[in-house]
């Protein structure tokens, strides 16, 4: 090419269709990172959900927790209890509500409700603790939910109990203060993977009943509501 400009100017609209390529391939792998955990959880069992979250690390989290707090119970059960996050307790023992909350929950369950606690299942919306027990921080809970609606979907629960109002917001997709959702069944809508979507029963935390026993009238009037839609086919 005996035009020196024009060969540069070529050279230029060459390079810029590059990087336009490289640019839209960038965005592309973005988007599949983005999406693949859903992706990856979509068709797993609840075992290897387990196992999943065990390893996982993908929110700072993780560097500071002794143990995944997965969940316990009977994976088939129809009663599903969903708290905020694991705290110290919790984290050492790698189970959900073992400390003085846990210990009331079990009483609610066994004492008030006649059932065993091996018959209900138990989680959190966080699999790990936050430092301090603060509350979770929006990127965590996107990050952690995934596991937490795959869980739901595997175990198809009638009714769930959310615990306290973190849980209940999260479950519900609301800003709603806990106080104004209490007393009445909602729909849970965060997938669509259900026959008939379990409902959500939003109650006080069992740590709050510890600081205010005088909520605890509130909350047998909630499980009251939910043992008679247990009842009902």
């Amino acid at each position: 090419m005996d035009n020196p400009i024009e060969e540069y100017l070529q050279l230029v609209t060459l390079v810029r269709e590059h990087v336009v390529e490289q640019l839209e391939f960038g965005l592309s792998e973005i988007e599949i990172k983005e999406s693949e955990p859903q992706t990856k959880l979509a068709d797993v069992d609840l075992a290897t959900l387990d196992a999943d979250a065990k390893s996982c690390t993908k929110c700072g989290l993780h560097e500071g927790r002794t143990n995944v707090v997965f969940g316990v119970g009977n994976p088939n059960a129809e009663l599903m209890f969903v708290g905020e996050a694991p705290g110290a307790d919790e984290d050492l023992q790698g189970e959900p509500f073992v400390g003085r909350a846990g210990k009331l929950l079990t009483k609610i369950i066994e004492d008030g409700m006649k059932l065993k606690r091996d018959d209900v299942y138990i989680a959190n919306v966080l699999k790990c603790r936050p430092p301090g027990n603060r509350n979770p921080v929006p990127d965590e809970v996107e990050t952690c939910s995934p596991y937490l609606i795959r869980q739901i979907e595997l175990i198809k629960p009638k009714v769930m109990v959310a615990l306290g109002s973190f849980a209940a917001k999260t479950l519900l997709n609301t800003t709603t203060n806990i106080s104004a959702l209490r007393g009445q069944l909602h729909p849970f809508t965060l997938s669509d993977n259900f026959e008939k979507p379990p409902r959500v029963m939003p109650t006080y935390h069992p740590a709050y009943l510890l600081r205010n026993p005088n909520a605890k009238r509130d909350v047998w009037e909630d499980i009251k509501i939910v043992l008679e839609y247990l009842s009902t086919d």
